[in-house]
């Protein structure tokens, strides 16, 4: 992953729920552009952050400890809604809900909200796909790791 824009996840409970934070800030570098005297986040990586979360959600969930670590894919974006601009300053509050599962997908409502504003809401569907990567688990270890440091207990992160 190029970008992570997710900065710490808040809450988890396996196989149910994820809750995490994220803060738009002026240095992220999409915002210079986007729009130059009036930056706001882009929807297309505000849905990227939910899918974040929904993904480590999924991963976590699945994870058995046994046999080969599967990846959550992003499968399916539905019912994606916009109802508020996000711009520098903003705290991102993420909540990921699983809805439903089968033994090789997911379907997860994900939400973003200011404070008690929701400012976006979306269903996505994540398959689980092997991924013959050493370093692609790697990557996902250290950033699970710093996204769930404050975790009390700390999830068993594949």
């Amino acid at each position: 992953m190029r970008y992570f824009l997710l900065d710490k996840i808040t809450a988890f409970e396996s196989g149910t729920r994820a809750a995490g934070i994220k803060c738009v800030t002026l240095t992220d570098d999409v915002l210079h552009d986007h729009f130059p005297d009036h930056p706001v986040l882009p929807g297309a990586l505000l849905i990227e952050s939910m899918s974040q979360l929904g993904g480590f959600l999924v991963e976590l969930s699945f994870h058995t400890g046994a046999g080969k670590v599967r990846r959550a894919v992003l499968a399916q974006i539905k019912e994606a809604k916009f109802h508020q601009a996000c711009k520098p300053g903003d705290r991102l509050e993420l909540e990921a809900l699983i809805e439903s599962q089968l033994p090789d997908a997911a379907r997860v409502s994900v939400t973003a909200s200011i404070g008690e504003q929701r400012v976006a809401r979306a269903e996505l569907t994540f398959g689980m796909r092997d991924v013959d990567s050493e370093r692609v688990h790697e990557q996902r270890r250290q950033i699970y790791r710093i996204w769930t440091q404050d975790l009390n207990p700390p999830p068993s992160i594949p």
